[in-house]
């Protein structure tokens, strides 16, 4: 079964304690410098800063930042891109640069309304943003990984907080999603939960996603798997896309080390020093 919810017409005045309701009944779906994560936030998206953590802790409760580690301008924005972004040794042993390795700062992947990625220019919220490309390699009986990671910098918190919401609405709005040319994800289960919820405490929002993947290069279905988390004005993404021979844990495990890498340099490099 699928369903839509109209967040984008709402401009998030469902809280996300409602749409983790509504999610529990819908599947829908979206790493790479053409994929890896699902952002379009709107130009001048400013959410209501009270829907956008609900239930859950403010930042004040679970990360105190120093206002003069923030980043303000593109150029801060894209150092503290530099110093948090995943590296081949955020995922584990065995996992290398892909070509190309990073994609153009200059754009971000946008769901189209014919549920097909594309590259545009970011939006306005968006100070600064970065992807990069990696690869679990083949090995015997088993096909090769590709993963993705990102960092996005908005202006705002209530910014980055409609770019959470409107991964919601995208993963709802487009049961298959074309990656690129010969890539297909589909027959998503999608999940949101809150800073609290369900031990979740590394970030005021958490949003993952899990389904099929099919390659014209590698077949399918495999198991795909992709994780997105915000706190403050920050989001970071994980992307896993499963081959042959390759089981959902070690697919899940990928992801799941490589977002906790960030959201633990995140933290390094913006809370208040004692």
């Amino acid at each position: 079964m699928t369903c839509h919810v109209p967040l984008r017409g709402v401009r998030y005045a469902l809280p996300l304690a409602l749409v983790t309701v509504l999610l529990a009944g819908c599947s829908g779906a979206a790493d790479d410098p053409g994929e890896a994560e699902k952002r379009d936030a709107s130009a001048s998206a400013s959410p209501d800063p009270g829907g956008s953590t609900g239930a859950g802790p403010s930042p004040e409760d679970s990360l105190v930042p120093d206002p003069a580690r923030l980043p303000k301008t593109r150029a801060e924005a894209r150092d503290l891109i530099g110093r948090v972004i995943a590296g081949p040794d955020s995922f584990g042993p065995g996992v290398v640069k892909r070509s190309p390795y990073e994609s153009d700062p200059a754009t971000w992947p946008v769901l189209g309304e014919d549920c097909v990625w594309q590259q545009r220019k970011p939006a306005y919220s968006v100070l600064a943003t970065l992807t990069r490309s990696f690869e679990l390699p083949a090995e015997e009986g088993k096909g090769p990984v590709r993963l993705g990671a990102v960092v996005t910098v908005h202006r705002t918190r209530e910014d980055a907080a409609w770019e959470m919401a409107e991964s919601i609405e995208e993963s709802m709005r487009c049961p298959t999603q074309q990656l690129r040319e010969g890539e297909l994800i589909g027959s998503m289960v999608a999940a949101a939960l809150l800073g609290g919820e369900s031990r979740q405490t590394t970030s005021e929002d958490s949003l993952s996603e899990t389904g099929q993947y099919r390659s014209s290069e590698l077949g399918g279905p495999h198991h795909y798997s992709w994780q997105q988390a915000q706190t403050l004005q920050f989001t970071v993404a994980v992307t896993g896309k499963g081959a042959k021979g390759r089981t959902e844990r070690e697919i899940d495990d990928l992801v799941v080390q490589a977002q906790a890498a960030m959201l633990v340099r995140l933290e390094s490099a913006v809370e208040k020093q004692s």
